[in-house]
């Protein structure tokens, strides 16, 4: 019997690997399908290449603001040959340190449980004293598309594997992914259009910002807001999307459809109701929300496979501690422990640090808002990216930083810089007690956190 057997050899799972072999040899791991990460042959790394081209692109596409002209030209092959190359690089790495493992401790194949102690693998059985299960996630679509278009339907799963961009592409959805590559597709000279359900685009939950964000993004992507196919087809010139809009019968002709309506977990591969027959249902799992233990057993569920925070960093860090809580059963810690960070690559950038302003207001905190535009900021009008806006959330009493929203240009270095001052619990007045050079885009926020102290010291 092993001590801990972890399934699945993503972030999350080769992360709690890693952290076993520092405790016990008496360990297995098991992976179906390649034993590199979504992040690194799918996700977060393939995506970040295509969207910085796209990007560099568009940057050189408005020099002649600044009296610089440029002639450019777009190789369709070579983009996604150049962004495929990366990948390949990113993955190796991956793959490097998994080949150093000792075979004994690895087995390729589809896991499924006999029942809470027993698992199945290639026709042999395997018992354990724990479990982490770091199945992960995949693309969801409606089978009846994929039926009806082939290869002509894909996700992010499928698109850098594509031999050169196409010419046009409908994209359905309006969330992370799909926002991210839309963006970058079109930067990219490729016909792109967003079916979207709602009006919400991306991850920002202020309305203000929400607004801002539509207004943006939509000057530049052509976006079917509470718009969905009614009917799509493959025919000899294309992909036909039929779909209604302003209470009018209309239809599109793209050469692919990519769906990014969001991902569904690989759980349903491990036969979970052997273990218990309420485990049937996936959407119901009583799967505690920060030690990540499934009910009582000594199973525990990490990354992907069963969040609403699909984030590497977050899925490294749940398999690292589990591994912990599986060998102290008596004394488990919670996981989940992380400050909330998550960013959106899309330009102007997205990001969300700490509670956001839903949050907070579900919550019924008492708060003020500290808010800049990003329109007439000293930096931001010297990069030409003067467009977008951030908010701080501070509390009314205490006066710490509770969270924050962003839409801006470089947001991402901001919300660290945010979530680093939220873990300290740090306050606005001691914020505003940092150095702020000048000129950069960081005086944005300082400029942001003035106006929540003034409304602070007015109700004070």
């Amino acid at each position: 019997m092993y001590d801990i057997i972890i399934i699945g050899a993503g972030t999350a799972g080769q992360a709690a690997y890693k952290e076993a072999i520092k405790h016990t040899s008496n360990i297995l791991i098991i992976n179906h399908g390649p034993w590199d990460t979504t992040c690194a042959r799918v996700g977060c790394m393939p995506s970040k290449v295509l969207i910085s081209a796209a990007n560099q692109l568009h940057d050189a596409e408005s020099l002649e603001k600044v009296g610089i002209s440029a002639h450019l030209e777009i190789d369709a092959t070579q983009v996604l040959s150049h962004v495929r190359k990366l990948r390949d690089k990113f993955t190796t790495a991956t793959l490097k340190e998994v080949n150093s493992w000792e075979d004994r401790h690895k087995i390729s194949g589809q896991a499924y449980f006999i029942d809470a102690s027993t698992i199945a693998v290639n026709h042999k059985r395997y018992q354990a004293r724990s479990f982490i299960l770091a199945v992960g996630s995949t693309p969801s679509f409606d089978p009846q598309w994929k039926q009806e278009l082939g290869n002509k339907l894909i996700t992010s799963d499928e698109f850098f594997d594509l031999d050169q961009l196409p010419q046009s592409v409908a994209v359905v959805g309006s969330g992370v992914i799909a926002l991210e590559l839309a963006q970058a597709l079109h930067r990219l000279k490729v016909k792109t259009t967003i079916f979207a359900r709602s009006r919400k685009v991306g991850t920002l939950t202020s309305p203000v910002l929400q607004k801002l964000a539509q207004d943006l993004l939509s000057q530049e992507i052509e976006f079917k807001f509470e718009v969905l196919p009614t009917q799509i087809q493959n025919t000899d010139v294309g992909v036909k999307i039929n779909f209604q809009e302003n209470d009018e019968d209309q239809s599109l002709i793209v050469d692919y459809v990519m769906v990014a309506t969001g991902r569904r977990t690989l759980l349903d591969s491990l036969k979970l109701e052997n273990i218990d027959s309420q485990f049937s249902e996936l959407k119901n799992l009583p799967v505690h929300p920060k030690t990540k233990q499934l009910g009582e057993y000594p199973i525990f569920i990490v990354g992907d496979a069963h969040t609403t925070t699909p984030i590497q960093h977050e899925a490294a860090h749940e398999g690292r501690r589990a591994v912990l809580n599986c060998l102290n059963l008596e004394q488990k810690q919670n996981i989940r422990n992380l400050p909330p960070i998550g960013i959106v690559f899309c330009e102007p950038e997205m990001a969300i640090v700490g509670q956001s302003y839903k949050q907070l207001k579900s919550q019924n905190v008492s708060f003020v808002t500290g808010y800049v535009s990003y329109e007439r900021q000293g930096r931001a009008q010297v990069l030409g990216k003067n467009y977008g806006a951030l908010e701080v959330y501070v509390h009314a009493e205490t006066r710490k930083v509770l969270g924050a929203e962003l839409l801006i240009t470089s947001a991402e270095h901001i919300a660290h810089l945010l979530c680093w001052m939220i873990s300290e619990d740090c306050t606005l007045d001691q914020l505003l007690e940092k150095p702020f050079y000048h000129p950069t885009l960081e005086e944005g926020l300082r400029t942001a956190l003035k106006h929540a102290r003034r409304q602070l010291n007015a109700i004070q």
